[in-house]
């Protein structure tokens, strides 16, 4: 599997990711997706649409604003409690997430010597040890140095502050104890700069879809079972945005509310959901090997869930969250109900009476998914050059699905007329339904390896034989590299098969 620096090199050589306003050196925690980027995310985004929405009866589509009144902030509770737990460097004034600090004692044959802290990494366990090591022989300490075992910071005692050092710079006592940190942005609407025209960009997508339920309700003919879908952009001040793409302040969402009544079996439907998404990962070129399952602990559950399981996925920095799928009570709905004043209630034909629905949430997010799909189709092997010689290729092996250009057509050469037109002819036919690339210049070999590394599932060469004999074209493979040779008409109808399954 490739490091995340593989991966981000690619990222930013091929088009796919850039880093925002990168002339001005950057903006941590803010991505731009660039030409190929925006092709793959959108794709990602148009195939769970198509499937969750489209594709079932009991889902309807949403687009609440990004700004929203502030009482649903504080009726959701993210005004009082939206935080993450924070610890600053007073040396380097670098801030970090208290929660990714980890640190241990070093003993040394039953002697604490020192202690050393890591952020939370794949690898952050053998950079203990490495760091425990080069303290014991700093000291020059005799003796056997036992094993490192990692404590996170937020459960250092209070008399340990002053002994845990900084990953920043290394020094002991440099760290605050952790204090809570709202990651909501903040902004005014209106004229005024005051507390009165305090408003917060959205930090998830969940809270337009509870505050408009009796709107859907109202206006369309849903019935209970049901769910509410929405894409959007949320944004999150994290103290330490990382990882990429994975942890940024800016981002997309891709959410369900599924709202079934109190007395429906939630644990099957639960199940379901969970089998659902992941059967969705595997349609978009997921492998299901690479992708596990976590159940979080009830001790664990916010106090109003009664389950969430994490879908899994092994990115470049380790098993990490990919999707969130939650059982969350009706708290939400009560929540609203008794803030706005106004009554959120369903009634149920079948059953005779009126209820808050409770909530099963699958919630994922865009950016992880596209960082999941680019992982899992990374990829380098070798094949022959345009002389027969092997020849290492980089390739990324995406579904037809989501790949940003289905295809690329080629003419064998840019000189010939005949041959020129008729992949020009070709291209714009087939670009009535796809997205395709059209490539001249360069040798074929070095076309071929261009649209490998960009991952064109299909590649399309027009030459003297389609021309002067039979009209077939060439049909090249991106994963293979095997060609076949076929008529247009033929060629469409393989397309369409490979594309979108039709």
């Amino acid at each position: 599997m490739a490091d995340m620096a593989t991966i981000e090199g690619l990222c930013k050589r091929r088009g796919f990711v850039y880093r925002s306003s990168e002339i001005y050196g950057g903006f941590n925690g803010f991505f731009d997706y660039g030409p190929l980027g925006v092709e793959l995310k959108n794709n990602i985004k148009r195939a769970w649409w198509n499937d969750f929405v489209h594709g079932r009866e009991d889902i309807v589509g949403l687009d609440a604003s990004i700004i929203m009144h502030p009482d649903v902030w504080r009726a959701s509770g993210h005004v009082a409690g939206f935080s993450d737990p924070m610890v600053d460097c007073k040396e380097s004034k670098l801030r970090f997430r208290a929660d990714q600090i980890f640190f241990a004692p070093v003993k040394v044959s039953g002697e604490i010597i020192g202690y050393i802290s890591v952020l939370e990494d794949e690898g952050m366990q053998s950079e203990a040890e490495r760091k425990a090591m080069e303290l014991k022989r700093h000291l020059a300490k005799q003796g056997e140095l036992e094993p490192v075992a990692l404590k996170n910071y937020m459960d250092a005692k209070p008399e340990e502050y002053e002994l845990i050092p900084s990953p920043a710079t290394g020094k002991p006592g440099s760290l605050t104890p952790p204090r809570a940190f709202n990651l909501m942005f903040q902004t005014y609407v209106g004229a005024m700069r005051d507390e009165s025209a305090v408003a917060y960009l959205r930090p998830e997508t969940a809270q337009g879809i509870f505050a408009d339920f009796k709107n859907v309700i109202d206006t369309t003919r849903v019935k209970i079972p049901f769910g509410i879908a929405q894409i959007g952009k949320a944004f999150r001040n994290e103290i330490t945005p990382r990882n990429f793409v994975f942890r940024s302040r800016e981002f997309e969402q891709m959410e369900i509310e599924y709202f079934i009544s109190p007395r429906e079996d939630w644990e099957k439907l639960h199940r379901q959901w969970i089998d659902d998404c992941k059967k969705w990962f595997v349609s978009i070129g997921i492998p299901a090997d690479r992708l596990g399952e976590d159940v979080h602990p009830k001790e664990k559950l916010a106090h109003y869930a009664k389950a969430c399981t994490d879908i899994t996925f092994h990115f470049p920095h380790g098993l990490q969250e990919l999707q969130g799928i939650a059982v969350r009570g009706n708290f939400d709905l009560t929540q609203h109900q008794d803030a706005s004043g106004k009554n959120l209630e369903y009634f149920d034909e079948n059953l005779k009476e009126k209820y808050l629905p409770h909530v099963i949430e699958p919630s994922l997010g865009v950016d992880r998914t596209f960082l999941a799909v680019m992982t899992a189709a990374y990829a380098e092997d070798e094949v022959p050059n345009d002389k027969g010689q092997p020849e290492k290729r980089t390739l990324l092996k995406f579904s037809p699905r989501v790949a940003p250009f289905k295809a690329a057509v080629f003419p064998l050469v840019k000189n010939k007329p005949e041959l020129f037109e008729r992949a020009r002819s070709l291209y714009k036919k087939l670009s009535r339904r796809w997205n395709v690339f059209f490539d001249a210049s360069g040798a074929i070999g070095r076309r071929y390896r261009r649209q490998d590394e960009i991952g064109t599932p299909f590649g399309i060469t027009i030459d003297f034989q389609t021309v002067e004999q039979d009209g077939t074209v060439t049909l090249r493979d991106r994963d293979t590299t095997k060609q076949v040779r076929m008529g247009e008409d033929e060629l469409i109808s393989h397309l369409s098969k490979e594309i979108d399954g039709i």
